[in-house]
């Protein structure tokens, strides 16, 4: 018998048997048992998470000639015609080489013809957004009213790409990546039945490079068997075929950058050049385990944002308590610039050991005096008096400003003290640039985080002046775009009840004034973040 591939063989052919999509499972199941099926469905998603295995199964259960059902018999005539592909009924369309109108009009008119053998003639129209303009204006009609023995399943990874017109007309369900604990678990699954011998930790190599994909991933697993011998693979075998890092790799990199050894940390980068990973898998994999970190400071013990095995979950919760937020998010930033920098430059390797070497060699925290909170965060000591006009008077001879007389703001005013006219003197400054940051982390939650790393210093004519580090001129910079900083202002304005400008300077000072901290606002916006990837 001719050797099958895994993602052909271990195709699901039951909707039980579809993997990471229980939203859309669960909706066909009530909509067949209900009898309340639509005759037009729009599948939109990534590739290989299952779009069209589930359009021939919905097929299926269809046209069985035991009625339709959510289980149909897999032994009948129409059954095995559709999981072969040659039923006369079931027609699938490749939308990239029939995107004309020439094809859509042979379609109109064959529409009209009922089925030869089955309830239902069905057509499977994949990667249906590569139609053109006209094929989608002859489809319409068509659409608006089919004969009811006619339904469509179109299947799409640019759902954006299709007309408003085509997707008012159809049902349209929306397949997620699948999670990588959903992709291993059928790994291990078509391992145990291929009798392959799998190290735990390929598993997750396997996963991750697949990036929800779990054709991806099986067909992975099928060059891995092929690749191997004696039906075993090392973490070498799948290291050198794909050029992954990994996960362990990752936590030995980041531990030395926590210890400040520059010389191990590039020298731990070399080796792993040498094995054959590319410098902008390493940095993809460096800005994804540094985000992991940042969500696991700030989740505390919430391990569902973290798509990860719970062994890899509990290293990251441990090794990210060596990491004040602040730093995690310099380091972040620092390898997201690292990448735009190695984009522009023949030789990516030099920025990515700048980047490590910097890293492993500055002080780790600015303030000697930070203390933990029972939650984990840095908590920085409250300011002294004064402390507030002296950041000021640093803040204005490192941008070259002239002293100003009669600044007065809410936080240093005495009880004695009369606020200015223009200042509310009964203004919290502090809770009111918490109350923005939250806002803005709604709206858009980079912007959150780097205005998170600003201390506001004073309100004055309508104008606050908020300073950031010279460690943070990245954040200045993003925040003084035009359509940033319109924004950021509207949210002052509209928490603070006053019309604001904004004006943001550096601080030449090595202390800084205690931020508003931000960790709920944070963890809900990255809850969000993470359910619209899947």
């Amino acid at each position: 018998m001719p050797y099958q591939i895994f993602a052909l063989k271990w195709r699901p052919q039951s909707l039980d048997e579809i993997v990471g999509q229980d939203h859309v499972v669960n909706l066909l199941k009530n909509s067949i048992k209900k009898g309340r099926l639509g005759y037009a469905y729009l599948f939109a998603g990534p590739r290989g998470v299952g779009k069209t295995s589930t359009a021939r199964i919905l097929a299926k259960s269809l046209n069985c000639v035991k009625g339709t059902s959510i289980e149909p018999c897999q032994s009948c005539a129409p059954c095995k015609e559709i999981t072969q592909c040659r039923s006369l009924d079931v027609i699938e369309i490749d939308g990239a080489s029939n995107r004309g109108i020439d094809e859509i009009r042979v379609l109109r008119e064959n529409v009209k013809f009922s089925p030869s053998a089955s309830k239902y003639k069905i057509y499977i129209i994949d990667e249906v957004h590569m139609l053109t303009n006209e094929a989608f204006n002859a489809l319409l009609k068509t659409l608006e009213e089919p004969p009811k023995f006619v339904k469509f399943i179109f299947a799409t990874t640019r759902v954006n790409k299709i007309p408003a017109t085509i997707i008012s007309r159809c049902q349209t369900l929306h397949f997620r990546r699948i999670p990588v604990m959903d992709i291993i678990k059928q790994l291990k699954k078509i391992c145990a039945q291929e009798e392959i011998n799998l190290e735990e930790e390929i598993f997750f190599s396997i996963a991750r490079a697949s990036d929800g994909s779990l054709r991806d991933a099986e067909s992975i697993l099928d060059q891995l068997a092929s690749f191997s011998q004696k039906g075993g693979i090392s973490l070498l075998d799948i290291s050198s075929l794909l050029g992954v890092v990994e996960q362990q790799a990752l936590f030995e990199l980041t531990e030395k950058i926590i210890h400040r050894d520059a010389a191990a940390t590039l020298s731990f980068l070399n080796t792993m050049l040498k094995e054959g990973k590319d410098t902008s898998v390493i940095l993809n994999n460096l800005i994804e385990h540094f985000r992991n970190l940042i969500v696991a400071k700030v989740s505390a013990s919430d391990s569902t944002l973290i798509d990860l095995p719970q062994e890899a979950i509990e290293k990251l919760f441990t090794q990210s308590n060596a990491f004040a937020l602040e730093e995690l998010f310099s380091a972040f930033n620092l390898f997201v610039e690292t990448q735009e920098i190695s984009r522009r430059m023949d030789a990516s390797i030099i920025p990515l050991e700048i980047a490590l070497a910097k890293l492993a060699r500055e002080k780790k925290g600015d303030i000697p005096a930070a203390v933990k909170n029972p939650q984990g965060c840095t908590v920085k000591p409250a300011a002294p008096a004064g402390a507030l006009r002296s950041e000021e008077t640093n803040i204005k001879a490192a941008n070259n400003l002239p002293p100003e007389k009669g600044i007065v703001s809410s936080n240093d005013c005495d009880d004695n003290d009369q606020a200015a006219p223009h200042n509310e003197a009964d203004c919290n400054l502090p809770e009111a640039y918490s109350k923005v940051i939250e806002s803005l982390g709604k709206l858009k939650m980079s912007l959150a985080s780097f205005l998170a790393e600003g201390t506001p210093l004073k309100l004055e004519k309508n104008v606050l002046t908020i300073a950031f580090a010279a460690s943070c001129v990245l954040h200045k910079e993003t925040l003084e775009k035009k359509e940033n900083r319109i924004l950021i202002e509207k949210l002052f304005s509209e928490t603070l009840k006053s019309s604001l400008k904004i004006k943001f300077v550096i601080s030449s000072a090595n202390s800084e004034q205690e931020k508003p901290k931000s960790d709920s606002f944070i963890h809900s916006a990255l809850k969000t973040f993470n359910a619209r990837l899947l």
